[in-house]
């Protein structure tokens, strides 16, 4: 199968947690997987392991923090496959504890910054940079991991799940994030390009931390879901698996 027959998915910060276990399954339905990494060894290993699964795997070094590298990866899946059909945004950083805590009086501006930096605005600038090449696709489809922490909704009804995790500048990044998805659905609203943004669950990873009750094998299901929905699927929503998270 040719790379413009095969459908192309690109998952970043995919070598661990919920971006490999994506990978994985992704991959289990004929998708050649890429994965964005950010250490080339970390990248090789985690490519050993998916093709040692029967994996079509492969990987694409991306360092948000790096001046180009978006259009970087973007002339790299060009040159390789000429097309894109998944880009799952799934890399991103927590600075902060979240459980119990109100940090809006004392946050520091390197937090903000460096909390939206990696989660808003990199997300902005890879995705921009591989539009040309998922308007090929026939159906191009665009997943951003978000956080139920991102609804503003529920962090201002009283006893709400998560009423007490009140860390600005991770819930902040995520409602813009959010924001992005609506914005983005709305631009894309007549192409073959849908939309979506993903709160995967609390999961077991460095970033969810040991007391989350989500086994890491289990945290694939939102973003797969996006990332295959058929021509009737939704665009410009906020999921949890198939339930509906308000804004």
């Amino acid at each position: 199968m040719s790379a413009l027959q095969q459908r192309i998915a690109l998952i970043t910060g995919g070598n661990r947690g919920i971006g490999f276990e994506t990978a994985k399954k992704l991959a289990e339905q004929g998708i050649k997987v890429v994965i964005g990494v950010r250490d080339q060894l970390k990248g090789e290993k985690a490519v050993a392991e998916l093709k040692a699964l029967g994996a079509d795997a492969d990987y694409v070094l991306y360092d948000a923090s790096l001046a180009g590298a978006a259009q970087k990866v973007a002339q790299t899946l060009e040159s390789r496959y000429g097309k894109l059909d998944i880009l799952v945004n799934n890399a991103g950083i927590l600075k902060e504890e979240l459980i119990g805590q109100n940090n809006s009086l004392t946050v520091d501006q390197d937090t903000l910054k460096t909390t939206f930096d990696a989660n808003f605005f990199a997300v902005i600038a890879l995705t921009q940079a591989l539009l040309p090449l998922l308007q090929r696709s026939p159906a191009g489809r665009i997943v951003n991991l978000s956080s139920i922490l991102g609804s503003q909704t529920l962090h201002s009804t009283p006893n709400s799940p998560i009423e007490v995790a009140k860390g600005l500048a991770y819930n902040a990044s995520k409602s813009a994030l959010n924001m992005f998805t609506i914005h983005l659905a709305h631009a894309l609203k007549d192409s073959n390009i849908k939309v979506n943004s993903a709160h995967p669950g609390w999961v077991k990873t460095e970033l969810g931390g040991p007391h989350a009750p989500m086994e890491i094998s289990d945290s694939w299901k939102t973003s797969v879901r996006l990332a295959t929905l058929d021509e009737q699927g939704p665009t410009g929503g906020y999921f949890h698996e198939d339930q509906t998270l308000p804004w």
